[in-house]
């Protein structure tokens, strides 16, 4: 219960920043436009780049959109507060908290994807249903299958910016290695162009590191790119990445909490 009250608490946080609530839907709608003008210059030249066919591709774009704030794909998200806190010593007071320092923040953290998901998920989405042709699924089943991969996206989004925001008690200050971080993340999860499009060996090794499960997976399982054992194994990636990632951070801040800095003498 502890962990959902966190959760539900992280939710009501983000629910109150309404003006940057609309500020985001504006900004990933007026990108979702200009994304999708230069796929269609793309896709006009090469009609069946990466398997995907126009509509596949609208959909691809405004899925990204969908998810950009949702998965956390260009910052830190709540964790750049974690990171401060380790900055400033406040982690100490985290630490002496009857609660599990790994959980507290992925429970956040969910909160915040939630809050995100409604806020600046559905909105760009539907305005680019209404602009453009995509190729949106009508079975239920499969919109529960997207959800499902959404919620690990965002389970290795939080591990992948977990392990970055521990790094702080090494480097004190993790404002470069976060924006490497994000930069990697922008690339590898597709959002600046699907992983499918990458030619040869390069275009397989990419769909096998983390990032693809952010963005790639779930555009893939809501565009039914991904049906029966081909599904099946994509949630399985995710979730393997999730459990091995997180294991990763346990381990981490196993090592990281019995360290010791003291600051100006």
């Amino acid at each position: 219960m502890l962990y959902t009250a966190v959760a539900a608490g992280s939710f009501r946080r983000y629910a109150t920043y309404r003006t940057a609530t609309v500020a985001g839907v504006v900004t990933n709608t007026v990108f979702g436009f200009i994304v999708a003008y230069t796929y269609i210059a793309l896709w006009h030249e090469r009609p069946h780049l990466g398997g995907y066919d126009q509509a596949q591709a609208m959909t691809f774009v405004w899925t990204g959109q969908a998810l950009l704030a949702v998965s956390a794909l260009m910052s830190g998200g709540n964790l750049d507060e974690l990171q401060e806190r380790i900055r400033t010593g406040d982690i100490a007071v985290d630490l002496y908290r009857p609660a599990d320092l790994q959980l507290w923040w992925l429970a956040a953290d969910l909160g915040r994807a939630g809050l995100q998901l409604i806020g600046r998920g559905v909105v760009p989405m539907a305005v680019g249903a209404l602009v453009f042709p995509l190729a949106l699924p009508g079975e239920a089943l499969t919109w529960c299958a997207f959800l499902l991969s959404v919620l690990l996206a965002v389970v290795v989004s939080f591990a992948l910016r977990y392990l970055v925001a521990l790094a702080s008690f090494w480097l004190l200050d993790g404002a470069g290695l976060s924006l490497i971080s994000g930069l990697a993340c922008m690339f590898f999860s597709g959002m600046v162009l699907p992983l499918r499009v990458f030619p040869g060996d390069f275009g397989h090794f990419v769909q096998l590191l983390p990032w693809a499960s952010m963005l790639q997976v779930p555009a893939d399982v809501l565009l039914g790119a991904r049906t029966g054992g081909a599904l099946l194994r994509g949630l399985a990636f995710q979730a393997g990445w999730a459990v091995a990632l997180l294991a990763l951070g346990r381990l981490v801040q196993r090592a990281a909490t019995r360290k010791v800095v003291v600051q100006g003498g």
